[in-house]
């Protein structure tokens, strides 16, 4: 009950999320799309000579495989990629889970957060998105991703890649709303542009709460069905144990009666 609870909050808290992104998204859109004279670091791609990865995890067990798969993925990308150097890729994770599995691993760990609520609020990621954003404007990277469970259903999540930096792929096919800008786009991009990167992590994390809260309540179901066919198994061995005994009882009694006679 408590986890159906937890999971329909954090869904909705995915879903109420969506539309404030996808605004900024709109804006910063039309800016891009009606000013071809701007140039801001985070529109533009730059040779790449490190990698940066944003990890989200849970920092309980008895989700399923909602841990396992996420953190198999990016170690597999890691290994591929970047052949375990870590001159070439640096990790944030986020998840108690996540940061000891890959530390144990010998991962490249730069930055972590554990101990978020199961409900996090914008100012529990905000400091940790501002520095990962940070980072890449001060050349700690040239781009920057994040790994996460996609909410699917109930039943169903998805381990989801998103390119975070550079924001190459900001424009929209859909017509852009015109907008007027004061004091200029350049301005309001500076601001804009940042708080855009920071809703994107933070919409990875409410998703990947719902997928959470998901993996956790069908593990935990999974968990009761099996304790329950066990248990079943069990009384069912041990009612007919008793009755063979019974039985053996009965035969043994009746025999020594007839041995009487």
């Amino acid at each position: 009950m408590v986890s159906v609870s937890k999971l329909n909050r954090a869904e909705q808290n995915a879903k109420s999320f969506v539309p404030y992104m996808e605004k900024i998204q709109e804006v910063v859109a039309s800016i891009a799309q009606g000013s071809k004279g701007i140039n801001h670091p985070m529109l533009n791609a730059r040779p790449v000579k490190r990698t940066g990865y944003i990890v989200i995890t849970s920092d309980r067990g008895l989700a399923g495989g909602y841990n396992s798969n996420v953190l198999r993925t990016v170690s597999n990308v890691i290994r591929e990629r970047h052949n375990m150097d870590s001159n070439q890729y640096s990790i944030i994770v986020l998840g108690r889970l996540g940061r000891d599995y890959l530390k144990r691993r010998g991962f490249n760990i730069i930055d972590e957060v554990v101990g978020l609520s199961d409900h996090p609020s914008f100012t529990d990621i905000k400091d940790l998105a501002s520095r990962a954003i940070a980072m890449f404007a001060d050349g700690a990277y040239d781009e920057l991703y994040i790994y996460y469970n996609h909410y699917v259903s109930k039943i169903s999540q998805e381990v989801t890649e998103n390119k975070i930096l550079p924001l190459t792929d900001v424009a929209s096919d859909k017509p852009t709303t015109a907008y007027e800008f004061e004091p200029s786009e350049e301005e309001i991009l500076k601001v804009l542009l940042p708080q855009y990167a920071e809703s994107l992590v933070y919409g990875a994390l409410l998703d990947g709460k719902a997928s959470e809260h998901a993996a956790r309540m069908t593990a935990m179901k999974s968990a009761t069905d099996n304790a329950m066919e066990v248990i079943d198994s069990l009384t069912l061995s041990f009612n007919r144990a008793r009755q063979a005994a019974i039985t053996q009882e009965i035969t043994e009694i009746v025999g020594g009666a007839a041995a009487l006679e």
